[in-house]
């Protein structure tokens, strides 16, 4: 005889999670199936071999100016100040990222680097931040210099690595993400709320699913839940969820090397980025400084970009290309035809990047259709 159950979510990520909490105190009955073997998806962390606090999927930094996101989580967990500082090794020097005045004093001679200041402030003022692309149309001849520095240096090798793309095939619109910011403020976030969770990710997520409402599944795809259910969030991905029917959404995946060292402290920051294109990895992480563990030693990772191929690797970051948008909005059609009572939330079930914070209103928002739909 099946189980039934209000709700059936697919994935016990942030998305998920978050979704199976607000859902359970509705008064729903919940069950989360989760492929892997435990909780909070790629946003897991625990103990490696020598006792060492890590995160087997790459670094996770918790930051927000949210207050809804906030209030949700420290219901689930206390929390320790943590600002996040990344550094990058350019010509031989590590300077700090992202790039600012204290990394231009470091990479240009005094006077050079004088006029450059000078004129980031007359142009974008004190404490402002600096487009790359806008820098790089600039009519000053020095700004346009460093725009050219900081692309080329630091931002060119870096994203082909991470996106296996020639320089033609990167969007302008990414390079105009990356700032030069106008003063010397090295912290990697700006947000309000800059905190680690100070029971671990991993305790985090187990304690937001203890539940009476919510059946919790580890190892089991939703497919063998045997579970009916009046509605289904589906956080995995959705060309998976259509055996790749209309073909693969383009992802890249990602391999880590970790390395442990009989120290206490093996990088100047939490993370070192390697911007040049002839080295194969892209960033060491060190994840005792993220997590403010006591240890006699120190654990770090060291990562490798990859394509991503379906069933035999994991899916990290979409490739936003129009074919991929195209393919995407086919993939939104073919749910709403034959699977109008599913709904598709989340990093992969959405197609989007999202950061943790993101992934928690996206929960929350996935959890009021829910409600709606039942009424």
């Amino acid at each position: 005889m099946h189980m039934r159950y209000d709700i059936l979510i697919a994935g016990a990520g942030m998305t998920g999670a978050t979704a199976a909490r607000v859902l359970a105190e509705a008064g729903l009955r919940v069950c989360v199936a989760e492929e892997r073997d435990h909780t909070g998806g790629n946003c897991h962390d625990g103990p490696d071999e020598y006792g060492v606090i890590v995160h087997p999927y790459g670094p996770h930094i918790f930051h927000t100016s949210r207050q809804a996101v906030i209030a949700f989580l420290s219901r689930f967990t206390d929390w320790r100040a943590y600002e996040h500082r990344v550094t990058a090794l350019v010509r031989n020097r590590i300077i700090p990222l992202p790039f600012n005045l204290t990394s231009l004093a470091m990479c240009f001679p005094v006077r050079e680097a004088q006029r450059m200041e000078k004129a980031l402030i007359q142009r974008h003022g004190r404490d402002g931040q600096a487009p790359i692309l806008e820098l790089r149309r600039s009519q000053d001849a020095c700004l346009r210099d460093l725009a050219d520095f900081v692309y080329e240096e630091v931002f060119l090798g870096y994203t082909q690595k991470q996106w296996g793309l020639a320089p033609t095939e990167i969007d302008p619109q990414v390079t105009a993400r990356v700032p030069v910011r106008v003063n010397h403020d090295d912290r990697y976030f700006q947000d309000s709320f800059q905190h680690m969770p100070d029971v671990g990710f991993a305790r985090m997520f187990d304690r937001m699913l203890e539940h009476p409402g919510i059946t919790l599944r580890l190892g089991t795809p939703v497919a063998d839940v045997g579970a009916a259910a009046r509605a289904v969030i589906h956080t995995g991905a959705i060309d998976e969820y259509f055996h790749h029917r209309l073909g693969a959404l383009p992802y890249r995946s990602l391999d880590f090397d970790f390395r442990h060292y009989a120290q206490p402290r093996h990088l100047p920051s939490a993370v070192l980025n390697y911007p040049d294109a002839a080295v194969p990895w892209t960033r060491i992480t060190e994840y005792r400084q993220l997590t403010g563990q006591e240890h006699p030693h120190t654990s770090v990772s060291v990562e490798y970009p990859r394509p991503h191929e379906p069933g035999r690797t994991l899916p990290y970051y979409p490739v936003f290309t129009d074919d991929a948008a195209r393919l995407y909005a086919d993939y939104r059609e073919l749910a709403e035809r034959e699977a109008p009572e599913v709904i598709f939330a989340g990093r992969l079930g959405a197609f989007r990047y999202l950061n943790m914070d993101d992934a928690v209103l996206a929960g929350m928002e996935a959890a009021r259709q829910v409600l709606d739909r039942l009424g």
